[in-house]
């Protein structure tokens, strides 16, 4: 029995890519993850609309309006791309790029960036991650960084523009800004301010 003839009878259901939908085949378009799945009929396999692998025939594939409707159909996720993983519950799924967010503070986390990773559009990640924490994720990226950069301050006598190239700011008249509209003082003045606490817990002890 061929692939094509092996998924299942409810393949009546498929829809045909629309011109849109297409163009986000073939240009691997992550922006539109999360808006529709699209399956190959020769293969029996479905990916998202970023998958990397190579682009089928248009008159061979076919699309859904979600993971579990392919599934039904017969079709098994790809390996490449997940296109299941979405299906996990969302505080799970926000729980798990948020460990990954503060294992990564010194690398790239911008919006396009943590969608790749959590194989998601930027919009559907934007509005889940906002809706479980309160933030967005550039908003929750700013305030971990922050914390690991007061972290640093406190515990160590790096420069003040090493401590920033520590948490992906590089250059330190935009790490010294970013610290001071969030903390409401500079990196120098809560250095400072730590020290004098430090110091007077050192001096009760003392006594």
């Amino acid at each position: 029995m061929s692939m094509m003839r092996s998924i299942s009878e409810e393949a009546v259901a498929w829809g045909a890519p629309t011109d849109e939908q297409w163009r986000a085949v073939c240009n691997c378009d992550n922006e539109a993850d999360g808006s529709f799945w699209y399956a190959v009929k020769t293969t029996g396999i479905f990916c998202r609309p970023s998958c990397k692998s190579r682009t089928p025939k248009r008159d061979h594939t076919a699309v859904f309006g979600s993971p579990s409707e392919a599934l039904k159909a017969g079709f098994r996720a790809c390996k490449r791309c997940q296109p299941d993983a979405a299906m996990q519950p969302s505080e799970a799924w926000i729980d798990g790029l948020i460990r990954y967010i503060r294992v990564h503070l010194q690398e790239d986390l911008s919006l396009a960036a943590l969608a790749e990773v959590g194989c998601s559009s930027p919009w559907h990640l934007h509005r889940s991650f906002k809706r479980q924490t309160g933030l967005t994720p550039q908003q929750f990226v700013r305030r971990e960084r922050m914390r690991l950069a007061t972290e640093l301050l406190s515990r160590s006598d790096a420069p003040v523009a090493d401590i920033g190239r520590q948490v992906a700011m590089p250059g330190a008249a935009h790490f010294i800004a970013m610290f001071r509209r969030e903390l409401g003082c500079t990196p120098a003045e809560y250095r400072k301010q730590i020290k004098a606490i430090q110091a007077g817990k050192e001096k009760i002890a003392d006594e």
